[in-house]
């Protein structure tokens, strides 16, 4: 897995296999890539939706691998 907080933008996390579960609803994903919100404004949060553009949001880039 590794997970990149994009520059002004959104946190990435690539992935083999996500399921979300929400309640005691679960659906598997088949994106590789999941894009996080981090400016708090998205309308589908907890994933991004592209509002930071809008909000001229500001965050440093910062990359973590995780073994």
């Amino acid at each position: 897995m590794k997970i990149k907080i994009n520059e002004n933008g959104p946190i990435l996390i690539e992935v083999s296999e996500a399921k979300i579960i929400r309640g005691e609803t679960e659906e598997t994903i088949s994106q590789k890539t999941i894009a996080l919100c981090r400016c708090g404004q998205s309308s589908n949060k907890p994933f991004c939706d592209g509002a930071h553009r809008k909000c001229e949001f500001k965050g440093e880039l910062v990359e973590l691998e995780v073994k």
